[in-house]
């Protein structure tokens, strides 16, 4: 962080686009924020591109999820 403090990242997933690059999926619990790196680590620049591989993985993540049991 800007101030010097750090932020710890759990992967939560792993992403793999159309061309054969991966990404990681990385949540911090305490401030309620996703990131995501390339194979390497490294946070991605590309703001867009990093948030649409959020939104492909949430979508992975929706649909992986078991159904709700009716009320």
């Amino acid at each position: 962080m800007e101030d010097g403090s750090e932020l710890r990242f759990e992967v939560v997933g792993l992403v793999e686009d159309d061309e054969g690059n991966s990404y990681a999926v990385c949540y911090n619990e305490a401030a309620d924020e996703f990131v995501v790196t390339d194979q390497f680590g490294d946070l991605l620049d590309d703001e867009d591109l990093a948030q649409e591989i959020l939104d492909d993985f949430f979508v992975l993540a929706d649909e992986s999820a078991p159904p709700e049991d009716p009320a």
